[in-house]
């Protein structure tokens, strides 16, 4: 089983910047697509950003769309969010997720494995 392991989740200031990271034990990236989803706890999780997995189709929510920057490297090794100008809303855990699948799974449906979490503190 593939692990996905984040880390750069923490406390910001209000219009601050984060970039949270996620790496595989393999070349995860490249046989299927990636999502980073959030939840805030008692509420419903929610998709953030997806690219497929050739990394030509990119996808972001309404609420974080020409904020943050979904991305991966090469080998299909890492998956990134660059957050920019962020708000006290965005506080979450967030979770990045590999698919089974060719394009963006915006539901989880297809997720094969989850990173364990990183939490992003946004104070006012």
């Amino acid at each position: 089983q593939v692990q996905l392991l984040e880390s750069g989740g923490g406390l910001v200031q209000a219009g601050g910047s984060l970039r949270l990271s996620c790496d595989a034990s393999g070349r995860a990236f490249g046989s299927g697509s990636g999502a980073w989803f959030r939840q805030v706890p008692g509420k419903e999780r929610e998709f953030v950003a997806g690219i497929s997995r050739d990394g030509e189709r990119i996808s972001y929510s309404d609420s974080v769309n020409h904020r943050f920057i979904i991305s991966g490297d090469n080998d299909g090794q890492s998956l990134y969010l660059k957050m920019n100008n962020l708000k006290p809303d965005d506080s979450a855990i967030y979770y990045c997720a590999v698919t089974s699948v060719s394009f963006i799974d915006y539901s989880g449906t297809f997720v094969t494995s989850w990173g364990q979490g990183t939490q992003v503190t946004v104070s006012s």
